[in-house]
């Protein structure tokens, strides 16, 4: 050991190089796991207005008693809209009462943004 210098085999340093190299990959993982959960729970929450409005529709037709009627009730029933801005559309295809709903979730990685198309439908007869 005496032919490696002193400065080589000083190794204080190294606990800083070491969280320099992994605290940025794993704030990374941190925040991409918030959003991932924020889809999630938009798309939940997107999906159930959106059977509990067909259902509205079909059977509850003193509160949901047309398509104007049914897309409100369906917009009340959303509890996601600071996460997901859908859009509702109300049909009565041969299923029977349809409820549609769209919406765009935006991932913001800093440097790029990058958008997923959400959509769901239910038919209750």
């Amino acid at each position: 050991m005496r032919s490696v210098p002193r400065s080589l085999r000083d190794n204080s340093g190294t606990t800083v190089v070491e969280f320099a190299m992994v605290c940025p990959p794993f704030i990374a993982m941190v925040v991409g796991t918030l959003y991932m959960c924020l889809l999630f729970y938009g798309v939940s929450s997107l999906q159930f207005a959106v059977e509990d409005a067909a259902r509205c529709a079909s059977v509850n037709t003193t509160v949901c008693t047309d398509s104007a009627t049914t897309v409100t009730y369906a917009q009340s029933r959303y509890k996601a809209a600071s996460v997901l801005n859908a859009t509702f559309a109300s049909t009565s295809p041969a299923c029977g009462h349809s409820v549609t709903a769209t919406a765009n979730y935006v991932f913001n990685f800093g440097v790029k943004k990058v958008t997923f198309p959400v959509s769901t439908a239910a038919c209750y007869p």
